[in-house]
Parts: C-alpha cells; structure tokens; sequence
C-alpha cells in the first residue's frame, strides 16, 4: 500500500528520523504523495508545461490587530494556462510577533502593530503578501521635520498610529551622535561647551564638525575595513594590510565619492605597493568570493545559493550567478615585486563562464540584464563596475544607504542590511527610494548621506518610549539603544579613564578603531566583545549581543582593573582639594555627556 512507503512513514514521524514530523496525516500533501505513489511515481516528461510565474492575491491590504486575511495563490505555466495553487504552497511571515499562516494560506494577525510580510513559494517561484497593522493611535505633535527623512518617516507613522518619542536631550544627543560619528565620546569639555552653547543650529554645526575629523575616517575605515575581509593571515601579510586600510582612510578623509571608490577596487590592476586597492583580490582570491562578496557588499544581494541551485526565497538562478562569475574570468595573477605579493592584471582573452552542469557557456551578464559586449580586449571587471554605478541600477544606491541607516540606527529599512530581496521588503519603501535618490543627486556624497541621516528630527528622537511604542522594533518612532561595538567600547574604556591600551604595531596611544588589521591583533577584550575577524563580507561576523564573559571580563580582568585605578582615578585621589561634588560632575561628563541629577550626586557622595 502506498502508506507504507519509507517517504510517508518517515515524513509523518511514525517511523522517526533526524528530520522530525515534517507531513501531517490528514494533510493535501499527505494526499498528494499517496496518489503519487498509487499512480508508480511518474517522473513527468520534459514537454509537460512549467510554472513561469505566480502571483498572490491580494498584493497588500490595511488588517486590524485581530483581522485575518485569506490568501489565493495563482500559478502561470509556460503554455500560459494558470491554476489555482494557494493548497500546495508553502507561507511564511517574516515576523512570527505580528502574524502568522497556515497551510491553507489564511493569515492571522497576533495583536501587535506594524509591516509584515508573507513570503510564498511553490516550485522555484516566490511571491509576497504585504500587510499593515496599524495600532490606532492618534500621531500629533510631531517633532519639526528637519529633512524628507522626517517626512517620509513620519508619514509611515501616521498610517501606522504610532506616535513617535519627543526628541532627545542635548547631552544625549553630543554622546549619541559622537560615538556613531567617531567613535568616540565627547570630552568633557565638548559637553560643557555644548550645554552652554545657545545657538538653534548648534546640532548641525557639531555633526559638520565630526565629519571633517580624522576621527570620523579612522571610525569608518575600520568598519569598510572588517567587511572588505582586510585581514592578514601571515606576518608577510602585514604591508598590504597597512596600505589597503589607509588607502580606506584617505578615500573617506578626502570624501571621494562612494561610485569612485567602487570602481578603483574592482577594476585594480598592478601590485598593492602601487595600488593598495589591489589588497582586495589578494585577500577575496577565488571566483566565487568575488561573486559572492561584491554582490553582498555593493549589491545587497545574498546569492551564493544560486552557485548550485536555484535561490529558494530569490529569482536568482545559476545563470544569473555564473553570468556574474564571467566578469571576473579574465583576472591574472603572477608574482609580484614584493614577498607575498601578487601581481593583478588583466588577462587578455574571452570572458565567459561555464555552468557546472551542462558546461553551458555563459557571457558577462549583470544581474537582471541583457548580455553585454566585451571584446578580448576590454576588462570585463570594467564594464561591470559601469554598470553597478550607473544612476539607474536599482541596487547600488540603496544598498550602500540601507547600509549606513543600519550603522546609525541599528537595524536597515531592510533588515539584513545585505539581503535585499522582493521576500524581504524594506519596512519604509518610501524613505529607501528617498535615500538612495538623494545619494545618487548629490554624487554619491558618503559625508552628505551621513550628515543627511545625522540632522534628521527621526536620528535625534529620545531612546526612551512613550504609552505607545515600546515594542516598535523597525519603524524608527523611536531612537533603538544598542551595545557598543567592541573597539568603541575599549576606546571609550580608555578615554574615560584617561588609559591607553597598546597594540603590536601600532604606535603608542593609537585607537582599537585605529587597527588596520582584522587578523593580526592578539586581544582577549575585543574578542569577547564581538571584533569580526575580517573573514567575510557580511557584518553579522560582528557581534553586539551581551554575554556572561563580557560581564565577568568586566568585573574581574586585571586590564580593566588596571585602567579603574590609574589614569583619572589616580588623579583625583591626588587632588584632595578639588570638592568631591565637582569630581563626581566631571565624571559624569567624561562618560554621559551630562552633569549628574540630584539623586545621582547624592548617592554617588
């Protein structure tokens, strides 16, 4: 009988295996199987029609917190017959706190206020159901909208009833924006001079500051320089290291256009003593982290899946992938000059590339696009930065602003920041659109985007929530406090306390941000607070949730010990004139941007 079949007792559990209960007995599945095998499991023929399509009906709709939503899926053939598929599909929200689906597509929302999404597949096809929850509640005085961030933001909330928080205080506002400028904390000095500074544009003037610091390209070197994977693997390692994190450096000091940096990086050519940039291939070396790591990086664009099969939440197919892989087939390496140090050129030739099965030839081929002309002569890596810079590529832009909305904000208006995908949407459509239009506009000004970003009413709300948006978690009514990373919490360790931490190679006094090298630095504290180690492209390798080695580091490491009781501790022990209640303000300026409230001073004495 077909129910004793190993697929059916093993699916349904009554025969277990490691794969658990994945069929229920009185599912359509179940069904489908038993006739399947009654029928002596036929294979299909290679002329029987194929799905090129589904849609999902409805696209979007507005539900209350209780409403429910049935879902109809509809599956287009490639002899352009449809049919009726909501049975067979599979559903699945992308937030399981504000709704959920079952087998039959009826979707049920949990109560909570928001976006969800409900990504659909059958076969090798995908498809998303959108919905609003709106929490009801009346959205007046609004904080001043300062820029189309506001506008866009605060529109979203409107239709979401969800007021935002009032903005943040001055003190909050100096630490907040330093550390995500810099950083760094402010000094105490730069607090006071704040606090008394009376001028409506202050706010600005103090971001335009940070961003001509060197603290500002010392910050987000380090951050460009973790996910472009510069890490060293041997001592011999270490020049190119040294030279491709500064040419990071100078190219944010200098403010040289994000487009421009792009390209220098894909289409370098020569030895990394001449071209640091070259420091990237040395480290990204085979074909497939090429592939994979620009489309991540500059793409937002996750398909190493596709590398053997068809992306299962994606478009993405092998031909896309391989189509891409052709860009990088002509890139040469030989020894260069130095030790360790190879030489890139382009290898004069034919680019293509050869799905592994079938050995079809595939031509250069951006990503959703037509096939390109590239001669023997040309360098594929040329044509395919032009077309990634290109003001209409719809990836680019929005990546790179998705990506810098993550760093000031802790989470992308698409969430992961390197996951752009239709199954995946962004939670404000609108503001994405803006930022990247905004970006291209201003030629893809990186300083501008952050000042942009930094001057929004949206950045300068207060952490703390109001009766009605404690649990928004991506809506931004609200500024969402995050840990400190790990070389900025070390760094800010050693400022308050007025200690420096050394480290091999650099010179004495320099930053944990200031480390060129994602593999070259021995230090306990950074791992444990979450340093990547520079090994891939993805900056989930960083880590900022909080563990019980961190607080047991905290509490009894003799490095940290050491720091307590040295520097600013040594020097207020020392000055026995200075009244206790003044040292303890200056305390906690060094550390909060803000003098003490009465409580705190009075327990602190």
């Amino acid at each position: 009988a077909p129910e004793h079949s190993l697929l059916l007792l093993k699916g349904t559990g009554t025969l277990p295996h490691g794969g658990g209960e994945k069929l229920k007995k009185d599912s359509h599945d179940y069904r489908v199987l038993v006739r399947w095998i009654a029928q002596g499991m036929p294979y299909g023929r290679d002329e029987n029609p194929t799905v090129t399509d589904i849609k999902v009906y409805p696209r979007h709709r507005t539900l209350a917190r209780d409403g429910r939503q049935q879902l109809k899926v509809m599956a287009r053939y490639s002899d352009g017959t449809t049919e009726d598929v909501t049975h067979t599909a599979r559903f699945e929200p992308n937030d399981k706190e504000i709704a959920e689906v079952d087998e039959s597509g009826l979707v049920r929302m949990l109560g909570m206020p928001g976006d969800v999404a409900i990504m659909i597949r059958y076969q090798d096809r995908v498809a998303v159901f959108e919905a609003t929850v709106p929490l009801g509640a009346a959205v007046k005085d609004l904080p001043a909208a300062r820029n189309f961030v506001d506008e866009k933001v605060f529109d979203k909330l409107k239709v979401l009833g969800l007021p935002p928080s009032p903005l943040a205080d001055d003190g909050t506002f100096l630490r907040r924006v330093t550390l995500d400028v810099t950083g760094r904390l402010p000094t105490a000095e730069e607090a006071r001079a704040f606090a008394a500074d009376k001028d409506p544009a202050k706010r600005d003037r103090w971001i335009d500051r940070l961003l001509s610091s060197d603290a500002y390209a010392d910050y987000f070197a380090n951050k460009w320089s973790s996910i472009l994977r510069n890490r060293r693997d041997k001592e011999s390692y270490q020049g190119g290291n040294y030279a491709f994190h500064e040419w990071l450096r100078t190219a944010l000091h200098e403010n040289r256009p994000y487009d421009r940096m792009v390209r220098e990086l894909l289409t370098a050519s020569g030895e990394i003593s001449r071209n640091p940039a070259v420091a990237w291939y040395r480290q990204v070396s085979k074909d497939f982290e090429q592939v994979e790591d620009v489309a991540q990086l500059f793409l937002g664009l996750r398909i190493q899946c596709a590398r053997c099969h068809h992306h299962p939440f994606e478009k993405w197919s092998g031909q896309d992938y391989y189509g891409l892989a052709a860009f990088f087939s002509r890139l040469g390496r030989k020894d260069g000059l130095g030790v360790d140090e190879p030489r890139v050129f382009h290898n004069r030739g034919m680019a293509e590339a050869k799905l592994p099965k079938g050995g079809k030839t595939i031509k250069p081929t951006p990503l959703g696009e037509k096939t390109l002309d590239v001669t023997v002569d040309d360098d594929p890596r040329a044509a395919l930065a032009d077309w990634m810079i290109a003001k209409n590529n719809p990836f680019f832009a929005r990546t790179l602003v998705n990506r810098y909305w993550k760093h000031f904000f802790g989470r992308g208006i698409v969430d992961p920041e390197d996951d752009m995908r239709e199954t995946n949407p962004p939670s404000n459509r609108e503001l994405l659109d803006a930022l990247a239009k905004h970006f291209v506009e201003t030629g893809y000004d990186l300083k501008a985007l952050v000042r942009t970003i930094c001057r929004s009413a949206t950045y300068q709300l207060s952490s703390l929530p109001n009766e009605h948006n404690g649990s928004d978690k991506k809506s931004f009514s609200r500024y969402y406090p995050r840990r400190l990373t790990a070389e900025v919490l070390l760094d800010a360790i050693d400022q308050f306390n007025g200690t420096t931490t050394n480290f091999a190679g650099l010179p004495a006094g320099s930053r944990a941000v200031q480390i060129p090298d994602h593999g070259g630095v021995d230090s306990y504290f950074l791992s444990v607070f979450g340093r990547p180690a520079g090994a891939s492209a993805c900056e989930c390798e960083r880590s900022i949730d909080a563990s019980l080695a961190q607080s047991l580091h905290l509490l009894n490491s003799q490095e940290i010990h050491g720091k307590m009781t040295t520097g600013i501790a040594k020097a207020f022990a020392a000055d026995a004139a200075r009244p206790d209640a003044e040292k303890i303000t200056d305390l906690y300026l060094r550390a909060f941007s803000r003098p003490p409230t009465e409580k705190e001073s009075q327990v602190a004495l």
